[in-house]
């Protein structure tokens, strides 16, 4: 996990990067593991916790309505979590997950099932789902804080081609 943060810290500085999380079902786990490299400071702007659905229409401003329609574990709140944390935060970048860590689940949304958001300044935000399986609670969140981490990597691997 050491060196996909240190790949995307190294990203962020060159292109001029911050970088903001929003995270539930990893409860910090992505910013931890990009603020356990030293120096992460000028680059890591701030990470949001928002477990509970009274957390996420607080600090990201997540619309009740998406809630009641889609639940909270769905790539529309996903979106609404990362739009949140970019706008709520001085970062350039976001990312978000929501999911079902484990134990249990249902047929409708599974253990393992984890939402991705990544929001970045002037692109169009990006929604997608991963069915990690029923790994067990700590392997869904180690699977999910390294998609999340490859995500903000890739994304500014694209951002560095167009520059």
């Amino acid at each position: 996990m050491a060196a996909l943060a240190e790949t995307l810290l190294t990203l962020a500085r060159a292109a001029g990067a911050t970088i903001a999380t929003a995270e539930s079902c990893t409860g910090g786990l992505i910013a931890g593991a990009i603020t356990d490299i030293a120096g992460s400071s000028d680059v890591f702007d701030r990470g949001f916790v928002t477990y509970s659905n009274a957390a996420k229409i607080e600090m990201l401003g997540i619309r009740p309505d998406t809630l009641t329609a889609h639940g909270a574990v769905s790539e529309e709140i996903a979106r609404e979590m990362a739009e949140g944390a970019l706008t709520r935060s001085n970062a350039t970048l976001a990312v978000s997950v929501t999911g079902i860590a484990g134990p249990g689940g249902s047929d409708h949304k599974p253990e393992g099932r984890v939402c991705f958001g990544l929001a970045q300044a002037g692109r169009p935000t990006r929604t997608e789902t991963i069915d990690f399986g029923a790994l067990g609670r700590a392997n869904v969140r180690r699977a999910t804080v390294a998609h999340a981490l490859a995500l903000l990597t890739a994304a500014l691997g694209e951002t560095s081609q167009t520059a």
